[in-house]
């Protein structure tokens, strides 16, 4: 089984500019997920898909095989699985098939190799995605809310049921961008995660911190010094 690891890191951020290669505790961002990746056994090939110039001297720095993104795929509004298929085209094209398609965002700079084991095992032939989530305080059943374009607010999941605490509503999780495992297939065959079969595996919230503002950096920093992402 050829498991391959991919890291998409555009040289335009509009909430931390130039995030991606931005040191955090003395070293670019990106770093971290081209480290995670290098910790484990199952991944063979690691690439990082960039417009950026900068980026990519990075990325062949530290032994890594840079995949050119075109500027349409890099834009702010460019939706990234857009770039997984030309990122998946361009190996096929390049290096021949391979079984396991691994996202790691660079925005998760405290994932750890078991966080990433775990979603790769996951991927089962029952299963076209696995997707990281963590547990969330809030809840779309009980404290989260649309707002009508008058101010009037409702919630944003309306059931029969009345839920007075948010312990007693349908269980819900975030998201996270910890790691995603797919087939390099069912990202050709398809244009949203969410039109396969699609698994989630958990991780600690302490790991699962997602970059996308300075208060986001300030906290990630924080972590790492503390060790929390051991």
């Amino acid at each position: 089984m050829k498991t391959y690891a991919f890291i998409f890191a555009r040289g335009g951020s509009k909430g931390v500019p130039r995030k991606n290669i931005r040191e955090l505790n003395n070293k670019p961002l990106i770093e971290y997920s081209i480290e995670v990746a290098k910790e484990i056994d199952e991944i063979s090939s690691i690439f990082v898909s960039t417009d950026d110039v900068e980026i990519a001297n990075i990325a062949k720095k530290l032994g890594v095989e840079v995949i050119p993104r075109p500027k349409e795929l890099a834009q702010d509004n460019s939706p990234e699985w857009l770039a997984w298929k030309h990122a998946v085209q361009w190996v096929y094209k390049s290096k021949g098939q391979f079984d396991k398609f691994v996202s790691l965002p660079t925005t998760s700079p405290l994932r750890n190799d078991k966080d990433v084991k775990g979603a790769i095992n996951l991927l089962k032939d029952e299963t076209d995605i696995v997707i990281t989530i963590t547990d969330t305080t809030r809840s779309p059943f009980f404290n989260m809310v649309k707002v009508d374009n008058d101010n009037y607010a409702k919630l944003l999941v309306e059931s029969d049921n009345i839920f007075t605490r948010r312990q007693d509503a349908p269980k819900a999780f975030d998201m996270t961008t910890v790691a995603y495992v797919s087939s390099p297939e069912f990202i050709l065959r398809n244009n949203n995660l969410f039109d396969g079969r699609v698994k989630a595996y958990k991780v600690p919230n302490e790991r699962a911190i997602d970059i996308d503002t300075e208060l986001d950096f300030s906290i990630a920093e924080f972590l790492i010094k503390e060790g929390k992402n051991a």
